[in-house]
């Protein structure tokens, strides 16, 4: 029998809660509910994570290390500022399509009874998306296509759009996808 490559059982656990956080109802989840799904003990599941609130840890660092490399990407790809923010906007949104689950997190909605400095580290997420969407606009400054008076006040606009449209996704159960004709409102935003 061989045996699980190291950080695999780290990884089947994450995925597993992933998925879980994707049931359009939006129970708790807990530790045993977790180990009943993996087939595993719960003390098997604390072996990898000293808490349920590290298994979340896991999740978000999954988030930031995915958006950020992300919007790096398009930053570098991107020379023109207001492009970038388009990127960078439906990336966010396409994001959220493609991990369900993840967007409850995004949200905080998995994060409701958990440890108060998961929602802080999520906050701080929201502040670093609002200061790269800053950034962008201030390049599109720099060349012209928008006014430096208007950089924070839009940057706040098109991150409070991006998580209603989260919200949105997640309280339809997943139905109402947070991309669609997302391009236009975006174009509109910008104008």
């Amino acid at each position: 029998m061989a045996s699980t490559p190291p950080g695999q059982r780290k990884l089947d656990i994450l995925q597993a809660l992933a998925a879980m956080l994707e049931q359009p109802k939006g129970e708790k989840i807990t530790t045993a509910a977790l180990a009943a799904k993996l087939d595993v003990s719960e003390a098997a599941l604390y072996r990898h994570f000293a808490s349920k609130a590290q298994m979340f840890e896991g999740l978000i660092e999954f988030i930031e290390s995915s958006v950020f490399g992300l919007i790096n990407v398009i930053t570098e790809q991107q020379a023109d500022g207001l492009a970038q923010v388009r990127a960078i906007t439906g990336m966010l949104l396409g994001f959220a399509s493609k991990n369900p689950g993840m967007t409850r997190v995004l949200i905080g909605d998995a994060l409701v009874n958990e440890d108060e400095r998961l929602q802080q580290r999520m906050n701080q997420f929201y502040d670093r998306i609002e200061l790269a969407l800053k950034q962008a606009l201030r390049v599109a400054v720099s060349a012209g296509q928008a006014h430096e008076a208007d950089v924070p006040a839009r940057a706040n606009l098109l991150l409070c759009f991006v998580v209603g449209r989260w919200h949105r996704y997640a309280k339809s159960g997943f139905k109402l996808n947070p991309a669609h004709d997302a391009a236009l409102q975006i174009t509109l935003l910008l104008a």
